[in-house]
């Protein structure tokens, strides 16, 4: 299991580059249709580059969720190791409990924009709200993980809760 979430965070770091690369594209057509009049004035770039970000913050936010730099915060700055130990499982049960929250219901915001598509690009709409469930079951697989190995971890040096 290691190694295919390892594979995953690979190919989510290099999805999370494509991403930001073609995010520029449609920016800087907005930004020079702004100072040269003969750069024609697109509609469809400012709603692409808004659906190009929410999948650039959703990846960047799985990839955060993998290298544990999203969503911990340091609260204490020399706790004892059993509170530490301690700290470090309820956040991740309470990101665990968020990420559960937002897999179900980007499950439901998917359902509820499998009809629709966007007003300027005519996008099915699913293509971006699904964005919301597929973090959620990364930030979930990645959390388990971690889970994994604090548990590896601390029967091996006869720490428990």
């Amino acid at each position: 299991m290691s190694t295919l979430l390892r594979l995953a965070h690979q190919l989510l770091i290099a999805l999370l580059g494509i991403t930001v690369l073609v995010l520029m594209v449609p920016v800087s057509m907005q930004i020079g249709s702004r100072f040269f009049e003969w750069i024609p004035n697109y509609m469809w770039t400012e709603e692409m580059s808004r659906f190009f970000f929410i999948w650039m913050v959703m990846i960047g936010a799985t990839v955060g969720v993998r290298e544990g730099l999203h969503f911990d915060v340091d609260i204490w700055a020399n706790p004892s190791p059993a509170l530490a130990r301690f700290l470090r499982w309820a956040s991740r049960l309470l990101i665990l409990g968020f990420a559960g929250v937002v897999l179900y219901w980007g499950i439901e915001f998917t359902k509820f924009g499998w009809n629709q598509t966007s007003e300027l690009a005519d996008l099915p709409m699913w293509m971006i709200f699904i964005a919301w469930p597929v973090a959620g079951f990364f930030w979930i697989a990645f959390l388990i993980e971690k889970m994994l190995v604090d548990s590896e971890r601390d029967d091996q040096h006869g720490m428990h809760l």
